[in-house]
């Protein structure tokens, strides 16, 4: 379970095909503190550490992730979130995340606020995901508030922070972003489904 924090950043230095699967190469200061077989937040994806060396560190994403995330985008040099697995003895800073992308999103629209950045998402509606004004969202592994809750788009306000130490500096508009809805939120939206059966 992950909380939404961002506290590295990895880049990609290679990837490599490897029948329906990529491994990718990625190169971290934070690659000293991995072991293998730990679970680490890729903008939001949960990915096993297979091997640890130096600053590097490979994982592997299978067929079924590469076809609900941005990880098929991913090339030598693309800037990633990292967050590893919450620690059951801290705060809980963030929201509940479990680093189990629901789907992509595009970037629509990026707006400097004189001080802050203001980003708009438009998802894919008929999936059935909903967000709620002033809930929770993890976009790219980042724990953010939504503003402007739409059927199928939302706005985050990003401060400078989070605008300098996550990839969001990176991000422009016709970017695609790996979303996870709440958890709460959905159970709450399956429960009432069913009832209206």
């Amino acid at each position: 379970m992950f909380t939404g924090i961002i506290e590295a950043m990895a880049e990609v230095s290679e990837s490599r095909q490897e029948g329906s699967n990529i491994t990718f190469v990625m190169r971290s200061h934070l690659a000293s503190e991995l072991k293998i077989d730990q679970s680490l937040s890729h903008n939001g994806v949960c990915l096993t550490v297979t091997q640890v060396w130096d600053e590097h560190y490979t994982v592997t994403a299978i067929q079924e992730t590469l076809d609900k995330t941005n990880l098929g985008q991913w090339k030598p040099g693309t800037k990633v979130n990292l967050e590893r697995c919450m620690p059951m003895n801290g705060r809980f800073d963030g929201h509940i995340v479990q680093g189990h992308v629901d789907q992509t999103a595009t970037c629509t629209n990026v707006q400097s606020m004189d001080g802050s950045w203001l980003f708009d998402f438009q998802y894919d509606a008929q999936t059935g995901n909903i967000t709620v004004e002033k809930g929770s969202v993890c976009v790219n592994g980042v724990s953010l508030t939504v503003v402007n809750s739409q059927d199928d788009s939302f706005q985050v306000a990003i401060i400078p922070y989070t605008y300098e130490h996550t990839n969001f500096h990176d991000l422009k508009k016709g970017d695609l972003v790996n979303l996870e809805f709440d958890v709460i939120g959905k159970y709450l939206a399956k429960i009432i489904q069913r009832s209206y059966r």
